[in-house]
């Protein structure tokens, strides 16, 4: 069984709920057809109802089962900004907080934050920026985390590593240029997130284009001093660096270059980069010439599960990520 099977059959036994703000487009509302079909999630649809309707008649897509949110019914509106205000630590004023439930996305991060829905899934039409800045604003960061930031797994056809096909990469969507306490904040989140996403025990790499002091630069210092910190602040999680990719996750080249005990070296499961420049171009790479499935970006550092998706991401890809992030919800609830 596959990664995505074995992801699917954990978010139907345990079906979480997912908001979803775009689902007048008709991409996302394929992507919520399909869920909806296969019994991976109960679907949210929000926005202007007589919109959502004629996208699903254009679309083909039943809406028996879905949930509509319309948000051009103001009595129902004005009924979800009075329990929005009744809630604890409600974040706005009575004005903000009916201007903000007529907006899809903030209707969504609203509904999650008083556990109306698990997840809130978009970003084929806005930016990366407005669903970071939607999230800190009304979910908030989670507990011991300041960075905000991004982990994807790609599922590479030919290729075997520490978990076969599989390889977790991070960040290459939304820190530019992290410091090193930024980095080292990316490593820990995303070890945590894999453990949570896949069970596996993380083996996470700090990329550079320098193995274990073999060049000498700023950039190489910002990578040591990130893995000192995050060895500092998490002893328990197994990051290391700096290594270079094939020093990373090629068990030879590791054996050769890295001359010390090292529980990543040559087994990584997943890669840290140094900054977007090379966390971007890689992704491309790996997926145009390897033919590679990468699934995400998937935000992590919210006290819920936030997800902004790749704008260029077919039907088959949205479906798996928002299949993760129910996987994820279920981690974070203990479920």
């Amino acid at each position: 069984m596959d990664l995505m099977e074995q992801l699917r059959d954990k978010a139907r036994a345990n079906v979480q709920k997912v908001a979803f703000f775009e689902a007048d487009d008709p991409k996302m509302m394929e992507v919520v057809g399909e869920l909806t079909k296969e019994g991976l999630a109960e679907c949210y649809i929000v926005g202007d109802g007589e919109t959502l309707r004629a996208t699903a008649e254009q679309t083909g897509v039943d809406l028996a089962g879905i949930n509509v949110v319309d948000l051009a019914d103001e009595e129902a509106n004005e009924a979800f900004a009075q329990r929005f205000e009744a809630a604890p630590d409600c974040p706005f004023k009575a004005k903000a907080v009916r201007r903000r439930a007529k907006r899809p996305m903030d209707r969504c991060l609203m509904m999650q934050r008083i556990d109306d829905v698990d997840i809130t899934f978009g970003g084929l039409c806005c930016s990366t920026g407005d669903v970071i800045v939607g999230g800190q604003t009304i979910i908030g960061l989670a507990e011991g985390i300041e960075t905000i930031s991004s982990l994807g797994v790609f599922n590479i056809p030919g290729w075997e590593g520490s978990e076969g096909h599989l390889l977790g990469f991070g960040d290459a969507a939304v820190c530019v240029n992290p410091d090193p306490e930024q980095l080292a904040s990316i490593a820990i989140t995303s070890a945590e997130t894999v453990h949570a996403l896949m069970g596996w025990e993380p083996r996470v790499a700090m990329l550079s284009y320098s193995t274990d002091g073999s060049a000498e630069s700023e950039m190489v210092d910002k990578v040591r001093e990130a893995v000192r910190i995050a060895n500092e602040q998490r002893p328990d999680l197994a990051i290391d660096g700096e290594f270079q990719l094939d020093s990373a996750i090629v068990p030879a080249v590791a054996a050769k270059k890295v001359r010390r005990e090292s529980a990543v070296a040559g087994k990584a499961n997943v890669l840290i980069c140094p900054d977007i420049n090379v966390g971007n171009i890689g992704v491309k790479l790996v997926q145009n010439f390897a033919h590679a499935d990468a699934y995400g970006p998937m935000l992590q550092g919210f006290k819920k599960i936030v997800c902004d998706c790749s704008r260029s991401a077919p039907v088959s890809e949205l479906v798996g990520n928002v299949v993760m992030s129910c996987v994820r919800s279920q981690a974070l609830k203990g479920e």
